[in-house]
């Protein structure tokens, strides 16, 4: 396919500033470490497929190529790294067990491991880590310990335990052992794909991209690399950028919501990537919904966070051969439940109208023929007569509905408006 030349946004001319260390960083970690990474775990991760995805290119305006390591055996690219450290440590370090602070993902792919190697593996997890992490890292033989509300705070924690107990601490980004790892996602993604235009990658500590932009880099110096951070934790971003920006929330992304970037692939960054994107929480639970609707796919907010950097970009990436990494499925299933929810009502199809009555008999009646009339089916309906400022004989309905389309639902509201109902309808956002 003929490719139109990238927009200047997506050009070699990095938004970053670099210096002498980067140089070093860069040393540190080359395309031989992480072929030699990949010949180390080969057979014992998943080399995941790769597939073009013909419905997200229609919708993004580009074409979409898509590596799964949501089907890793822990549901995340986060194995490669962990166990390429793991089989570099000494016999006496195997012996006495690692430690490792995660928000799950690291944790897992250490542990299962860890305890397929003989290795003694205790985690700390910030207490806000979804149950299903913390379970999935028990469930394959990690040791769970739950300390702090953040990722730093369960770290700080972690380093303690690694004094305390002369543990192996195994760092889920900062680490040159784990960084090669975790960049051979980019040596089975160019070897499927080498004509790809770019790589969008999410952006937590680091360690994912500093290894695919090692690798990238070195086997297509003109291929753009970008990465993408939610939002709420812009740390690389505003470190890169020397911004002072908040940081911090509850984001949908928590594989990605780290405060403070890995120093190391900090450097690494600030040499190989073009540019680092921010993306909303709308738009992570819209990459969600899309991924499990059209490619019936679960990834968690971290594995979406590449379609939604694309989806928000349009120009950006219009027109080119993107490679996205789902980099992770662990992702709560009732919190799963809520943002396909979420999704339907933010396009449309699922809306809650409050309606104002007269408290009498009937006047329910009369609105229910207008939803059937208008083929909109009620999912509930919640009446309050106390908490209102209408008259004493008055009361509103609300009523939870789905449609087709937004359409349908603002045919159905202008029909009840023309009949002297007052309606309005609740807003997400």
């Amino acid at each position: 396919m003929d490719c139109a030349p990238l927009p200047p946004t997506l050009s070699r001319e990095r938004m970053f500033a670099t210096d002498p260390a980067s140089h070093a960083a860069t040393a540190r970690l080359t395309l031989a470490d992480i072929r030699a990474a990949a010949g180390r775990i080969a057979g014992a991760v998943v080399q995941t497929p790769m597939l073009h995805s013909q419905t997200l290119s229609r919708i993004a305006g580009c074409e979409i190529w898509l590596k799964f390591e949501n089907l890793q055996f822990t549901a995340a690219y986060k194995e490669r790294g962990a166990l390429n450290a793991l089989l570099l440590l000494s016999d006496r370090q195997r012996a006495r067990g690692v430690i490792a602070a995660s928000a799950g993902n690291h944790s897992q792919g250490l542990s299962y491991h860890g305890t397929r190697l003989g290795v003694p593996v205790t985690i700390v997890m910030p207490r806000s880590t979804p149950t299903v992490k913390v379970m999935q890292t028990e469930s394959v033989g990690g040791k769970v310990e739950l300390f702090g509300e953040t990722f730093d705070e369960a770290y700080a924690h972690a380093r303690k335990l690694e004094r305390e107990r002369g543990l192996t601490f195994v760092h889920p980004f900062d680490d040159p052992d784990v960084a090669a790892g975790q960049g051979t996602v980019a040596l089975e993604m160019l070897a499927d794909q080498p004509g790809l235009d770019c790589l969008v990658v999410p952006i937590g500590g680091g360690g994912l991209m500093s290894g695919m932009a090692t690798v990238a880099r070195a086997l297509n110096p003109d291929i753009a690399m970008i990465g993408v951070q939610a939002r709420l934790f812009p740390s690389m971003y505003a470190h890169l950028t020397g911004q002072e920006m908040p940081c911090g929330g509850d984001t949908l992304a928590e594989g990605i919501a780290v405060k403070a970037p890995g120093e190391f692939t900090a450097q690494i960054i600030a040499e190989l990537v073009d540019e680092i994107v921010l993306v909303d929480e709308g738009a992570l639970e819209h990459a969600v919904a899309l991924l499990l609707q059209i490619e019936k796919t679960v990834v968690e907010g971290a594995g979406a966070a590449g379609l939604a950097a694309v989806l928000s970009n349009p120009d950006k990436f219009a027109g080119k051969r993107v490679g996205l990494v789902l980099c992770g499925g662990n992702i709560d299933t009732r919190l799963l439940a809520n943002v396909l929810l979420r999704d339907q009502v933010r396009s449309g199809r699922m809306a809650r109208l409050r309606i104002a009555l007269q408290d009498r008999p009937g006047a329910l009646y009369h609105v229910m023929g207008e939803f059937a009339a208008h083929n909109v089916n009620i999912i509930e309906i919640h009446h309050q007569r106390i908490f209102t400022s209408l008259p004493a004989k008055g009361l509103f309905t609300d009523i939870e509905c789905e449609a087709r389309d937004a359409d349908q639902i603002a045919a159905l509201m202008g029909a009840l408006r023309a009949k002297g109902y007052s309606v309005e309808a609740f807003e997400l956002d």
